[in-house]
């Protein structure tokens, strides 16, 4: 089977976790880089292969016809300019979170992949990591019943120790809190609780320590949703901790409870009610780019550009929903009142 080919577009820290996670998956190969920077091409290829091709401007690896699909890991105040002209391409279209600073820009994206006809992946990959693949395999086997409520929370200092800190900081790069970081948690709660959120109330603040001054925005967020039915969800960003990496989950059902890696649940006969039971799962536990599950998600969607249909789980469909919420809730933490969400 021929190998699907596939280009890099911005060559930073990001990229080298796609190029990595892209080799890996064994049914495609990277071929192409293109950085507006000047590159080392002969330590490129060096090390990512000798007939790697360099570019310096999107337009010349767009314009290779053996590329069959585009990685973006670009700055996310590029997204839409790669996105949409990767789409007029014709190019297949992995794209890093966010989607864009703006639900204008999303919603562009969003229409050149639909007018093009191309298959995208959203870089929500933590989806397809061990903890909420096993989380929504609890889920749908009905041992929490009917979920009413749901926290999970996104806590990792970035500051001046971690790469991203160079650019995130300022607004036209990082956007929000949300945006930066946090919308990770709060694509993990509508996996598990679903998209029909109808209102959300945000609050936003900001640590005191000198090593979070630099950032142009509230660094952290607390956003309350109300789904459709009466439900309830709750996602707090805090990008500004001082603490070890954590992915706060607990998602409380009419037959049970899930917290992080345990579980409790009464359609499980003989369980110690005074006791978790503990799941073997993975919990995510590094903001990293190095240990996220890239290649789980890779593999699912070079298998589904292959059989020519979507993506499961993080298709732009799904993606756009989040954003559109996030979106929503960014405007409530500025304006101080509640803001609802039109219909997905």
């Amino acid at each position: 089977m021929k190998k699907l080919k596939v280009g890099i577009i911005g060559y930073g820290w990001v990229a080298g976790a796609h190029i990595e996670a892209i080799e890996a998956c064994g049914d495609a190969e990277v071929v192409a880089v293109c950085s507006s920077r000047a590159l080392d091409e002969t330590a490129l290829r060096r090390k990512h292969g000798a007939a790697l091709r360099v570019y310096r401007h999107l337009k010349d690896l767009l314009g290779d016809p053996s590329i069959d699909v585009v990685s973006i890991c670009s700055y996310p105040h590029q997204h839409r300019a790669h996105a949409v002209a990767a789409a007029k391409a014709g190019k297949h279209i992995i794209l890093e979170k966010p989607m864009a600073l703006s639900w204008k820009d999303c919603k562009a994206i969003s229409k050149a992949v639909a007018d093009a006809g191309v298959l995208s992946c959203i870089c929500f990959e933590c989806r397809f990591s061990s903890q909420f693949l096993t989380t929504k395999s609890v889920i749908d086997q009905g041992l929490l019943g009917d979920i009413h409520y749901g926290e999970i929370d996104y806590y990792h200092g970035i500051g001046p120790w971690y790469g991203q800190y160079r650019w995130n900081t300022k607004s036209e790069s990082g956007g929000s809190s949300l945006l930066s970081a946090g919308c990770h948690a709060l694509d993990a709660l509508l996996l598990c609780m679903g998209h029909d959120v109808v209102r959300v109330q945000s609050m936003a603040t900001s640590s005191r320590n000198k090593d979070f001054r630099a950032y142009e925005y509230p660094t952290t967020s607390v956003t309350l949703l109300q789904f459709r039915d009466g439900r309830v969800g709750k996602v707090s960003s805090v990008i500004d901790c001082l603490q070890p990496y954590y992915f706060h989950t607990h998602l409380v059902g009419s037959e049970g409870s899930l917290l992080d890696h345990r579980l409790h649940s009464q359609r499980l006969g003989g369980l110690d009610k005074s006791k978790w039971t503990e799941l073997s799962m993975k919990c995510l536990d590094s903001g990293d780019v190095s240990d996220h599950p890239y290649q789980t998600q890779f593999e699912a969607f070079f298998a589904s550009v292959r059989r020519k249909r979507p993506m499961p789980l993080t298709d732009i469909k799904d993606a756009l929903r989040t954003h559109q919420i996030l979106f929503a809730a960014d405007v409530s933490a500025q304006s101080g009142k509640p803001v609802k969400v039109p219909s997905a």
